[in-house]
């Protein structure tokens, strides 16, 4: 559910940098008041999961569609939802500069698209209130996917209707809708299994890393083994489960495609958008997950009774870049949200010496 900014205008794109901004400030501002000892390193450590775990996109039977988590639920059952916001945009600032993966002009949207709904929304109005602390019953799987399937819905409507308010595109409302909302049904209800069976992890290991857990001292010690098994989990799937994701367009492509028939649209080739494209083709290293491309010669083209339909991709698709993408991507995040949380931790200090 990365938008590009072919669907977003500059009035659209600027709007939600603010809101965004805003969000991240209020965050911010939040997490100073009432610090944990445990929330930077597994600020850092879950930031880097979550990027490996959306380089897996599953397929969605029947439909030629795929999905991957957006894991804004995970983090906020785990961080709470204002130390998630700050995670969730993370992730995707380092997948807009550095992978050129959602649109730099559309930033602000999926950083509230994906961000808020899970966590000041789904997470606070439905799982809290079916879960109740009660962690790998049913009701705390029941719980998880009615809240992810709640977050992605609010968040699939909201991307329809950002981009009806740019007017740049062709896309009919009511059409769009009707692909997008149904998809992301299907995709929420993995990203809610996905959640229960994470937050379960957490909760039989290490209770005291939940958000709701009383601080205790010398926490951080004791949450090493989950930390680590995290890290190692990151590792793994950025560095080699990506290569099994499926091929398909995700829900928002496969849903474009259905309306208009392409998968990716053209942005205007003037103004801010053709000035932020030549940013993100400077700042991403790796776009697309992989290595840049170079132009190859031209071919001579064969007879037409030489010629033959173009063979699959391979699956799994094995590839270095990939591999490279998943690690880099990992420590990358892992840098930005614990320089964050550092940040805020070293900002609470300052606050309680003043006030002690």
């Amino acid at each position: 559910m990365h938008m590009a900014d072919a669907l977003i205008s500059p009035a659209v794109g600027g709007t939600m940098w603010a809101i965004s901004g805003g969000l991240l400030a209020y965050c911010a501002h939040t997490i100073k008041r009432s610090f944990r000892d445990n929330l930077v390193p597994l600020m850092g450590v879950l930031g880097a999961f979550i990027f490996a775990a959306q380089m897996i996109n599953f397929s969605i039977p029947g439909t030629g569609s795929s999905g991957h988590l957006g894991g804004g639920l995970i983090l906020t059952a785990l961080l709470g939802p204002h130390a998630a916001f700050l995670v969730v945009a993370s992730v995707l600032t380092v997948q807009a500069f550095f992978f050129a993966d959602g649109g730099l002009l559309a930033l602000g949207c999926n950083i509230f698209n994906l961000g808020f709904f899970p966590a000041f929304v789904a997470y606070p109005l439905v799982y809290t209130a079916i879960v109740k602390r009660q962690y790998g019953s049913p009701r705390a799987w029941a719980g998880a996917i009615v809240a992810a399937v709640a977050g992605l819905q609010l968040g699939a409507f909201s991307v329809v209707l950002e981009t009806q308010a740019s007017g740049i595109s062709e896309l009919p409302f009511g059409t769009f809708v009707l692909m997008m909302l149904p998809i992301h049904l299907a995709i929420g209800v993995v990203e809610g299994l996905a959640t229960a069976a994470v937050v379960a992890f957490v909760a039989r290991a290490r209770p005291e890393a939940l958000p709701t857990a009383a601080p205790a001292h010398g926490a951080s010690i004791r949450l090493r083994p989950v930390l680590i098994g995290l890290g190692i989990a990151a590792a793994a799937v950025g560095g080699v489960a990506s290569w099994f994701a499926a091929p398909h367009p995700d829900g928002l492509e496969w849903s474009m495609a259905r309306v208009s028939g392409k998968e990716e649209l053209e942005a205007p080739a003037v103004g801010i958008h053709h000035s932020l494209a030549r940013v993100q083709e400077r700042t991403a290293l790796l776009p697309d997950y992989g290595f840049k491309a170079t132009e190859a010669a031209p071919e001579t083209a064969a007879p037409a009774e030489y010629t033959s339909a173009p063979e699959p991709e391979p699956w799994p698709a094995v590839n270095a870049g990939t591999s490279l993408s998943g690690i880099v991507g990992g420590l990358l995040t892992l840098a930005l949200a614990c320089l964050a949380g550092l940040a805020l931790r070293a900002c609470s200090i300052q606050a309680a010496c003043r006030n002690g």
